[in-house]
């Protein structure tokens, strides 16, 4: 064997090293990434549920699946390329970009709120907003359309956090990273999302099956619990999804603030948290976060509160004002 080759299987052998130190290092910094957005996975899964209840058995994983492929291009096709050019040209600008989305979550969030306490204005504020700013659609649309605009904030959030956690060095790497992660936290979510929402129906299967005959009255009877349980369990996630957007949109917010010098809220509910933690220091981490995302969710209601009035009667007039110039000015050229 020529010397030449020799060299050139010695280069092959050492590039094959790099490229799978590479690719254990993009595993490790994905996991890491992972691991720090967790929170707001747990969110992510927590809201989605919410947009399918009420929708016949035989459409709800279509709309989980039509969710979860908006929420992989949200990922993938606008906010990696958007995260990495921003980094790049504009980092002053990811900040204020993530504010303006959690204002969107206090919004969406306390508007919930006001719907739930007070059904008949909240509908009449739907139907304004609606008139305003969509055209005829079916339910199920305005369900997805809404479910896609709201991962869109929380996959703003899972990618900030992740580009935040990956150590300065080539984009190619933050890149895949970045993929890695947002298609791993989007499989993770929507399977979870996918096996709550037909729970149910695998508990009516199970409860009018016979087979195993051995093991028939226990699989019933859990089947039973299943469709019992369900139900409980889809409203329990949809206060807790209507919670989670509100907590996570103030705590965009608190955290923002922060960064532009006004840290005073901040460090009112760090040091709140702290002291809950210290007066019970067995549940010390759980209490801190607990007293921390309550604050933060306190916060953004009364933000979210605020923002109802204004997009009804400012920003609805407005753009009804703008619509109708538009139309004008189309029927003019016409």
């Amino acid at each position: 064997m020529s010397i030449g080759l020799i060299a050139l299987l010695d280069d092959i052998a050492g590039l094959a090293k790099v490229a799978a130190a590479s690719l254990d290092d993009v595993g490790l910094q994905a996991a890491k990434a992972g691991a720090k957005a967790a929170g707001v996975v747990i969110d992510d899964a927590a809201v989605t549920p919410r947009y399918v209840v009420g929708f016949a058995a035989a459409r709800e994983l279509p709309i989980v699946g039509r969710i979860a492929w908006g929420s992989l291009k949200n990922k993938l096709l606008y906010l990696l390329p958007a995260a990495l050019i921003l980094s790049l040209f504009a980092p002053w600008a990811i900040t204020p970009l993530l504010m303006i989305g959690g204002a969107y979550l206090c919004y969406e969030g306390s508007e919930k709120v006001f719907e739930a306490l007070f059904p008949h204005k909240a509908h009449e504020h739907e139907a304004a907003v609606s008139e305003a700013t969509q055209t005829a659609q079916s339910l199920e649309n305005e369900k997805v359309s809404g479910a896609i605009k709201t991962d869109f904030i929380l996959s703003a959030e899972i990618m900030a956090i992740t580009l935040a956690s990956i150590p300065v060095g080539s984009i190619w790497m933050q890149a895949v990273v970045l993929a890695v992660v947002g298609i791993g936290i989007t499989i993770a979510v929507y399977g979870t999302v996918a096996l709550i929402v037909k729970a149910d129906d695998a508990g009516v299967a199970m409860a009018a099956s016979n087979r195993p005959r051995a093991l028939a009255p226990l699989t019933q009877a859990l089947g039973r619990g299943l469709v019992k349980g369900m139900p409980i369990l889809l409203k329990l996630l949809s206060v807790v999804g209507t919670a989670a957007m509100i907590w996570v949109g103030g705590g965009i917010i608190v955290h923002g603030m922060e960064g532009y010098g006004f840290a005073g809220l901040g460090h009112a509910i760090h040091d709140v948290a702290v002291a809950a933690a210290h007066a019970v220091p067995a549940l010390g981490g759980f209490v801190e976060w607990l007293v921390s995302a309550a604050a933060s969710g306190l916060f953004g209601l009364v933000l979210g509160a605020l923002l109802i009035p204004l997009i009804h009667f400012i920003a609805v007039p407005l753009i009804k004002a703008l619509r109708g110039t538009s139309r004008k000015s189309e029927k003019h050229t016409a």
